[in-house]
């Protein structure tokens, strides 16, 4: 179990931590291994008993970086997607984690709606989109990101009325203990805490169904399709690779 640090924390996010079941402690208990904490104005996820906290950044970092110098539309990420011209496709991103590559493509001039069912890392992206929104640089950018705490097998086989997408965009957690290993520290911790997406393949089917244009997986380089299925074009980056798939 991972709790909110509470006496720092604005009393709003200590409403919000407690109304999605997580604990809120004034001490973290002995059997803790992680914490949420309020330090310096942004929310964390940090071990108690060692370094390597995690949290979003989409205001400087290597974010920033990627944000001036990282290719820009020639980055695999956009190529897969489909921008080219004029056209910016409406893409959902079903497995958000840190919102990354959401707000590589949102910077690019995507409208992307992101979808993310664990509580720990939808508060940590939430955080990372307020200061980002209060940033006059950044605040474009995060006004064409929409996120919403939510299961996206769930959500992809009950879609709103309302859902238009031409591209849906899967980037499950690839849950081998062999690849989490090859992660950077704070990476590793977030992955083993969040948990693989051990249901990802059955999120292919209902997606190929929703989107107009394509369906984009991203997938460690060496890893085996989703579900299994042959896709229908690939990009390959360095270490990872995009899948494309029509739709159904």
């Amino acid at each position: 179990m991972i709790g909110l640090l509470a006496p720092a924390a604005p009393t709003e996010l200590q409403q919000q931590v407690s109304a999605l079941g997580l604990p809120l402690w004034n001490t973290p208990p002995a059997t803790a291994s992680y914490m949420l904490q309020w330090i310096d104005d942004h929310l964390e996820l940090a071990p108690l008993h060692d370094k390597g906290a995690v949290w979003v950044d989409f205001v400087g970092g290597a974010l920033a970086h990627r944000r001036k110098f990282g290719g820009g539309r020639g980055q695999p990420v956009a190529k897969a997607v489909g921008i080219k011209g004029g056209y910016l496709p409406r893409i959902l991103d079903c497995n958000a984690g840190q919102g990354r590559d959401a707000f590589v493509l949102a910077t690019l001039g995507c409208r992307v709606t992101l979808l993310e069912r664990s509580p720990v890392a939808f508060l940590l992206l939430q955080d990372g989109l307020r200061r980002a929104q209060e940033d006059a640089e950044i605040a474009p950018i995060a006004a064409r990101m929409q996120l919403n705490l939510a299961d996206a097998r769930r959500w992809l086989e009950n879609p709103p009325q309302d859902a238009v997408f031409d591209v849906v965009y899967l980037d499950p957690m690839f849950p081998e203990p062999d690849k989490r290993a090859k992660s950077k520290k704070e990476m590793a911790a977030f992955q083993t805490l969040i948990g693989g997406d051990v249901d990802a393949d059955a999120l292919l089917a209902p997606a190929r169904k929703l989107a107009l244009k394509r369906v984009i997986v991203k997938r460690p380089r060496h890893a085996p399709w989703l579900a299994m299925e042959k896709p229908n074009f690939v990009f390959e980056g360095e270490s990872t690779r995009f899948d494309g798939y029509l739709p159904a």
